[in-house]
């Protein structure tokens, strides 16, 4: 008997990989329709969507499309929606005023959707400023220009208020201000909305993969957010950022980008008991479908190998540009 591949028979793990069905039968992770979530974008006035060109096949959408993507996100079995408010150019200033008008197109966005599918379909809203200010930062400036940490949470907690009355399910405040769940949590507590949720953007990195993004939400921002998000470097500075989220009051927290932060991801998801989100960025998305569209790798399998290793890596919840195509295929 030949002992090449060991000594006992027993030890050949080649052997639970001879079909699909033998495979698929020992898999130790599967991704579900629930597990995803669809990033969207609505542009403020908008005749018709709006291709996004660094993203092929996401848009800028009107208020009657975006309704349409929900409807279809819900039947393909995709657990929520993230809006993405996009304002006209004339309404932004240097406070963000947009962002906590009650008529603003995030807060129109969140009624026309929970007037589309209801509680059906969980929906979240970005809770940030940087659509909405002139600047393109994520917070006030002082006389300085740098973010002013403690005026900005001022605003976020007017911003959490208008989104929670809009009808939405989950805010993600994403700025990244020390202190902001906490501020966002009291204000919604006195506001009457306890039941709304928090999604913590406890890890996210200042990173070169948001690039599409800015295009995506028509950024204004000049320089960088090097100052208030975090240095790829550093993972301990993650693990602080959780504590202090948790404190809080966070519901559930998340890691952004995911793909060059799956060691970030594992270290929250082993640490914490409250659900934990990855977000899939614009970056990563550009990548897959360019070097698709070039040959270099088969796309369909890109997509799904990249989701599986966010899902190992420990996300009970990835949001994704594919959300709606992959639940349709799982």
């Amino acid at each position: 008997m030949s002992t090449t591949y060991g000594t006992f028979p027993g030890s050949r793990p080649r052997r639970l990989r001879t079909t699909p069905a033998m495979r698929r039968m020992v898999a130790e992770h599967r991704l579900h329709p629930s597990d995803l979530i669809l990033p969207a974008f609505v542009r403020e006035g908008a005749a018709e969507p709006v291709p996004i060109s660094a993203m092929p096949g996401v848009v800028q959408h009107t208020r009657d499309t975006l309704r349409k993507a929900a409807v279809e996100a819900l039947e393909a079995g995709v657990a929520g929606i993230m809006l993405f408010g996009v304002p006209e150019e004339a309404k932004k200033d240097a406070l963000g005023t947009a962002g906590t008008d009650p008529d603003g197109i995030l807060q129109v966005a969140i009624r026309d959707v929970k007037a589309e599918v209801g509680d059906e379909l969980v929906i979240m809203s970005d809770l940030c400023l940087d659509e909405y200010t002139d600047h393109g930062h994520c917070g006030v400036l002082d006389d300085g220009g740098r973010v002013d940490n403690d005026a900005t949470l001022e605003r976020y907690a007017e911003m959490a208020q208008v989104q929670a009355d809009a009808g939405v399910h989950v805010v993600g405040p994403s700025g990244m201000m020390d202190g902001q769940v906490g501020v966002i949590r009291d204000a919604l507590d006195q506001t009457g909305h306890e039941d709304v949720s928090i999604l913590a953007y406890t890890a996210k990195y200042a990173s070169a993969f948001y690039g599409p993004f800015r295009e995506a939400v028509g950024s204004s921002l000049q320089g960088d957010r090097k100052t208030y998000q975090q240095d790829p470097a550093n993972l301990r500075e993650s693990m602080r950022e959780l504590e202090l989220d948790l404190a809080e009051g966070a519901d559930m927290v998340m890691v952004k980008p995911a793909l060059p932060y799956l060691d970030v991801l594992a270290k929250v998801a082993e640490s914490v008991d409250v659900p934990v989100a990855a977000y899939q960025i614009s970056g990563e998305y550009a990548m897959i479908e360019a070097a698709a569209a070039n040959g270099w790798i088969d796309r369909d399998r890109a997509i799904m190998e990249t989701l599986t290793g966010i899902k190992r890596a420990g996300a009970n919840m990835i949001l994704t540009y594919w959300a709606t195509e992959v639940a349709r295929q799982l």
